[in-house]
């Protein structure tokens, strides 16, 4: 080979070559191995690593740019088919098309240039992230690119966090005529005070910088002696891409004060536009469905 070879994938024919094999979460097993066969047979040097994540290195470069997709989509069916100069298929937004898309611009890359470019297609992402945790595992490469969708014209460079917590009252059950308040009160006036202190505290920022606070749940209980009330809340918190490593999502059981307990995960693609440094590791996450 010379420092010039390329190979030309379409990449129309590789993303209905993929939406064709069905690969809802937990399921990517099929379409792993036709895609690292695909990949083999085009020069890439591929693999399927221990989580199930395909893994294509392309180039020998000293430089390593990842790419970083995923396989899995969200349950459903959605034919595949060309239509108007547009693909349509379970997986062909989120997040087929951009992997697709990927692994045909860097297939056109000097295959001994000063860059080796390794692909790679996750397992999981829509579940636990299992792929993205092997990934972590890596050594972190000179350049990320995450192949979540964000437009054709823009590159997201941050992405807005959430932080859930399940916050617990628990007191003795009184007569609803009494003067005390329920447990129920108590833990409607707790939200509103959060809300109004993370509102002043972002009063300056703009939306995509400032914490959120939105309850997705309450839920109010009684024994017969003790009465509870539950509330589900969930806190968007801006992470920004840069030279700091960006922290992991991991999901868990705590102890606060009293009978509050929590739990952490899950993040939404943020803000697009512009260029900038990318996080070190990418923080494994679910992403937004959308039709396709």
């Amino acid at each position: 080979m010379t420092a010039a070879a390329t190979t030309t994938i379409a990449v129309d024919d590789l993303l209905l070559e993929m939406l064709a094999v069905p690969s809802p979460t937990g399921s990517e097993w099929r379409l792993a191995g036709a895609l690292r066969d695909r990949l083999a047979g085009a020069g890439f040097d591929a693999e399927i690593d221990p989580a199930g994540n395909v893994v294509a290195v392309w180039g020998d470069g000293p430089r390593e740019v990842m790419l970083l997709g995923h396989l899995d989509t969200v349950p459903g069916t959605i034919p595949p088919r060309r239509e108007a100069g547009r693909i349509f298929g379970r997986g062909s937004v989120d997040a087929k098309g951009p992997l697709a898309a990927a692994i045909a611009a860097v297939a056109l890359q000097p295959r001994h240039g000063p860059a080796r470019f390794t692909v790679i297609g996750c397992v999981d992402e829509e579940g636990d992230s299992r792929g993205a945790r092997q990934v972590a595992t890596r050594p972190s490469p000179a350049t990320l690119i995450v192949l979540e969708p964000s437009g054709w014209d823009a590159v997201t460079v941050g992405y807005r966090g959430i932080v859930r917590a399940e916050l617990r009252i628990e007191d003795a059950l009184r007569h609803r005529a009494a003067p005390e308040s329920t447990v129920a009160d108590r833990l409607v006036a707790l939200l509103a005070r959060l809300q109004a202190q993370l509102e002043e505290r972002g009063a300056a920022s703009g939306p995509f910088h400032r914490a959120d606070l939105r309850v997705t749940g309450l839920e109010v209980m009684g024994t017969g002696l003790r009465g509870g009330a539950n509330s589900i809340p969930a806190a968007p918190r801006p992470r920004l891409g840069g030279p700091a490593r960006l922290a992991r999502r991991g999901t868990g059981r705590g102890r606060a004060s009293g009978a509050i307990r929590h739990r952490c995960g899950s993040h939404s693609p943020g803000q697009p536009g512009g260029t900038g440094p990318h996080p070190r590791h990418p923080p494994p996450g679910r992403g937004p469905s959308t039709q396709g």
